[in-house]
């Protein structure tokens, strides 16, 4: 009897264990929040780590939609690699997510993996980048790209005085990788703003570089943009004591690092630095605001628009429309895709503290 006795409470035993270990869910990054197999598994794709924006992005995207209670596979695709973005993308359709979030390295180049995504019913929200060619995309989320150039553009014409100086002054022109859609808002934008000005003659771009295809930097590169860079001063013969140069367009921080290291391997100091502009507020780029070497960075808060991601996620989730305020501007080949645009404004040395310190996103040591 007392033989029976115990088969039959190591048998319960036994059982016991297996049913606590049973309803975990394997989401990948994130996994060990799920509690049980209704927990819903959402795929973030970000482009690189490479760059302190899309560590921010994917991290902000993870934390927010843990705290909503999703698990989450938050995947970077090296440092832009495309094949390992598609080769994640893969996995994250086969592995039971129900929603993906892609910020595309090259917004062309996902129409195929984005197939299966489409067929497995799996809704897919653009993140900042707009995928191209693909009606598996369901909505996109993102700043107003075109107020981003406008905002540079018009901080340009704003520190030159250009509606009531002379002039001539000198400008160039440098924005990101040709591949990515938000360069044609960016740009144009910007563009927008100093078009009238160059037209005039008030502007002038030695290089004659005005072209989107001749100011393009492949990837966002900030050692490419800086070798353009050099070649143009060399070509140009900018220099503090020579052809003087009053401003840069650079559409993001990226780049206009690299131009700030072209410029000051030629000789420019925070006393003779043209005004220069950038996106992203990322914080080499602000500490170069703060020593006189960026005149400003557009601020796009990140925690903000993975809110809003969020929110979309969640709404996908629960089977109800999620908010959009835009169905006019985004046209990805395949139709208008409903969006979200989020509202971005400048940093300078004036007003930096205030949106990037005393709001909590960055600690004041980040920028020492």
């Amino acid at each position: 009897m007392k033989k029976i006795l115990a088969m039959l409470l190591s048998a319960t035993l036994i059982f016991s264990l297996a049913a606590c270990g049973g309803g975990k869910t394997d989401a990948g990054a994130g996994a060990d929040n799920a509690d049980s197999a209704d927990v819903v598994k959402i795929g973030v794709s970000m482009p690189t780590q490479s760059l302190q924006r899309w560590n921010q992005d994917g991290s902000n995207m993870k934390a927010s939609l843990e705290d909503a209670g999703y698990a989450v596979d938050l995947q970077y695709a090296g440092d832009n690699d495309i094949p390992t973005q598609v080769s994640q993308i893969e996995n994250m359709i086969s592995g039971g997510c129900k929603v993906l979030v892609i910020a595309a390295i090259d917004g062309s180049s996902l129409t195929e993996v984005l197939k299966g995504a489409k067929d497995a019913g799996i809704p897919v929200i653009a993140y900042d980048r707009l995928i191209m060619n693909s009606d598996a995309v369901s909505y996109y989320a993102t700043f107003d790209n075109y107020k981003v150039g406008t905002l540079q553009g018009t901080y340009i014409k704003d520190a030159l005085d250009l509606d009531n100086q002379a002039g001539p002054f000198n400008i160039e022109l440098v924005t990101g990788a040709p591949d990515d859609n938000n360069v044609n808002f960016f740009f144009g934008g910007a563009m927008d703003v100093l078009n009238p000005y160059i037209e005039s003659g008030k502007l002038v771009v030695k290089s004659g570089q005005t072209e989107k295809a001749q100011v393009a930097t492949p990837n966002w590169s900030t050692e490419e943009s800086q070798k353009r860079f050099e070649n143009i001063i060399t070509s140009v013969g900018y220099d503090p004591s020579g052809v003087k140069l009053d401003a840069v367009l650079c559409s993001n921080d990226s780049t206009a690092i690299g131009v700030t290291n072209a410029l000051v391997g030629a000789g420019y100091a925070a006393e003779n630095f043209p005004v220069i502009t950038g996106q992203d507020c990322d914080k080499p780029a602000v500490k170069n605001m703060i020593a006189g070497l960026q005149s400003m960075s557009v601020f796009k808060d990140t925690r903000t628009l993975a809110s809003k991601v969020v929110a979309m996620v969640d709404a996908i989730v629960k089977g109800s429309e999620p908010e959009i305020n835009d169905t006019q501007t985004y046209d990805n080949g395949t139709g208008i895709i409903p969006s979200y645009l989020c509202d971005p404004v400048f940093a300078n040395i004036d007003n930096y503290k205030e949106l990037l310190i005393d709001s909590g996103y960055y600690a004041e040591a980040d920028l020492k």
